[in-house]
């Protein structure tokens, strides 16, 4: 008996954080999934800089919604902002611990990012999870078969060669 106030109020801790996870997960507010609606027929239609906007609004509207994190590391990826797509997959998979999608979309950022052997990493991980059928196992897995893209230089990388004439 000494021990069933502890015991009750462990119990309701736990409960109390469980539903406040599964909360976190679902898109309940109507403007914010107008905004992840537009922000998807943005990207869509090619314009990306408005559909990160539409994310960013309803991330300010609805902060710490994984759907919303999703969806701006996939148009951060879009634009070639890699570093940033990570770092939102990361927040997503903070509030999800277990997503598949995160999982995957992050190592396919770090594939385009060159950082293979990390993307690998989530590869295993991803089949420990949801086996080699998964959609995202073998999306991840033909990333890293396709390896990084090839690296661009920029003109301005490039230094021009000094020319010397003779007067």
């Amino acid at each position: 008996m000494r021990y069933f106030p502890a015991a009750l109020a462990l119990s309701l801790f736990v409960g109390v954080t469980a539903s406040v996870g599964v909360a976190e997960s679902e898109v309940t507010n109507p403007r914010v999934a107008a905004l992840l609606a537009e922000g998807r027929a943005k990207m869509d239609a090619g314009q990306l800089q408005d559909a990160i906007g539409a994310f960013e609004a309803a991330l300010a509207i609805a902060p710490g919604q994984s759907a919303i994190y999703l969806a701006l590391a996939e148009a951060e990826r879009q634009v070639g902002m890699q570093g940033k797509a990570i770092h939102y997959y990361r927040e997503a998979l903070e509030r999800e611990p277990g997503s598949f999608t995160a999982i995957a979309g992050e190592g396919e950022a770090l594939v385009e990012k060159g950082a293979v052997e990390k993307a690998r990493l989530n590869l295993a991980k991803l089949k420990s999870m949801c086996g080699e059928g998964c959609a995202e196992t073998q999306a991840l897995a033909a990333a890293i078969a396709a390896g990084p893209p090839p690296q661009v230089a920029a003109a301005e990388a490039v230094p021009a060669e000094p020319a010397v004439t003779q007067n």
